[in-house]
């Protein structure tokens, strides 16, 4: 949460936040995204495949807590599980 704060106040000072038209997956903390240096040999094509792929795996997890929390508070959200 902190790294994102600090992400929505710099974006408006040193760079142009995702929305307005900068590159999603660019924090302004440096060294964060690869502290290991995991992605240097990468191109630029590659690095952009693994922003997406980042990307579309957070939403798949958004959509895997939402059905969880269906399941566990709304009775009746899951087709033929026995009441518990």
């Amino acid at each position: 949460g902190l790294i994102e704060l600090h992400d929505e106040l710099f974006h408006s000072v040193r760079g142009t936040h995702y929305m307005k038209g900068g590159q999603p997956g660019k924090n302004m903390v440096p060294g964060l995204f690869d502290p290991f240096g995991l992605s240097k040999g990468r191109t630029e094509e590659a690095k952009a495949k693994g922003r997406s792929s980042e990307i579309k795996n957070g939403r798949l997890a958004m959509v895997g807590i939402a059905g969880m929390w269906a399941t566990a508070t709304l009775e009746g959200s899951v087709p033929l599980q026995p009441p518990c």
